[in-house]
């Protein structure tokens, strides 16, 4: 383990598919770390610490070392529920060798300020936040936490496993995961848009909650983490309105002199926004509305052509829909495309509408 990390933590993770499991962790994790795999042992390391996951006869080793408490608690937290969620109905059992703290790391109270509808389908909430630091850089998503209507809000801590212990019955919280679209300092706000999907027919809880929010109401976010703005000259940048918030983000945000290229699709024209940025931004906007009938992955063909032409050195940032994420994904692939200069995410998926 590396000298200087000076919290560290160990657990064991007894369950019957280890191979399997780590596979699963090792596949997850290349898009969000640098991976490195010898036989039976993986490493997982990123700028705030270092995760060694080893096959044994009775499960997982786990050993972390970190930079701080906070980034160790979050450590153990994310491989927790990334290894409950890959075991599936073979429920693990995890235990640290050193007992854990209740509390979240990451929690933050918020209040409503404001709304407001930046397009048709997109409703922008404004938040006040005693402390926006942890905010500015690094991850832009959070997870939000509404609390039901009419009942003191229970918030959840840290389970002796590692993972979120959430309140369950009545208490039960809505739970979303939304970008940070902007950091106001100067006013201690935090800005998420959140997208009205047109479709009337699906269940949309946390459209729900921006259409109906009200100046006051308090909320609880978990975060930030996952999807931190590119650092390269030239960046690539492809999604439909559920990225949108993050790719205007990041175009607010690179250094000046940085060369973009983006497309996004969106319903209609009413659903263009403009994005402001101190680099230069070559952007194409795609209309549903004018699709043939029957048309499908048209983001994701589009993104193909205008993908053979950029060169190694360019980042690429994609988030869209789950299969046209994969067809691209497969693309950059067959490219040979240097998967730390990539970031492609798909944040819902057509096949649960």
């Amino acid at each position: 383990m590396t000298t200087g990390w000076n919290f560290r933590i160990a657990g064991m993770a007894k369950l019957a598919d280890a191979p399997t499991v780590l596979n699963e962790i090792e596949e997850h994790f290349v898009e969000h770390a640098e991976v490195r795999r010898v036989g039976d042992e993986l490493r997982l390391r990123s700028p705030t610490g270092q995760a060694d996951i080893s096959l044994k006869e009775e499960g997982l080793l786990i050993q972390l070392a970190c930079r701080s408490e906070e980034d160790m608690q979050l450590s153990l937290n994310s491989i927790a529920e990334h290894l409950f969620y890959f075991a599936g109905d073979n429920i693990p059992e995890l235990t640290w060798f050193e007992p854990l703290p209740d509390a979240l790391p990451n929690f933050h109270h918020v209040t409503v300020v404001n709304t407001e509808d930046v397009t048709p389908h997109m409703r922008r909430v404004k938040f006040s936040c005693d402390d926006v630091s942890p905010f500015l850089g690094g991850g832009m998503h959070v997870r939000i936490l509404v609390p039901p209507a009419g009942r003191p809000p229970v918030w959840p801590s840290l389970g002796k496993d590692g993972r979120i212990a959430w309140p369950k019955g009545d208490d039960e919280l809505l739970v979303r995961i939304y970008t940070i679209r902007y950091v106001d300092v100067e006013r201690s706000e935090l800005w998420i848009d959140f997208l009205q999907h047109p479709a009337p027919h699906i269940a949309t809880p946390g459209a729900d909650f921006a259409r109906d929010a009200r100046a006051g109401d308090r909320i609880g976010l978990l975060g930030p983490g996952g999807g931190s703005v590119p650092e390269a000259e030239t960046i690539f940048l492809a999604g439909d309105e559920s990225a949108l918030p993050a790719i205007a983000r990041i175009a607010a945000e690179v250094s000046s002199g940085t060369q973009m290229q983006a497309i996004i699709e969106v319903q209609d024209a009413s659903e263009e926004q403009a994005l402001s940025t101190e680099g230069s931004l070559d952007l194409r906007w795609l209309h549903r509305e004018s699709y043939p009938s029957g048309a499908k992955d048209v983001l994701a063909t589009e993104s193909k052509t205008l993908l053979a032409a950029v060169n190694e050195d360019t980042f690429v940032w994609v988030a869209c829909e789950k299969q046209e994420l994969r067809i691209i994904r497969a693309f950059l692939k067959e490219r040979g495309h240097d998967r730390k200069r990539t970031y492609a995410a798909w944040y819902w998926d057509r096949q649960s509408i």
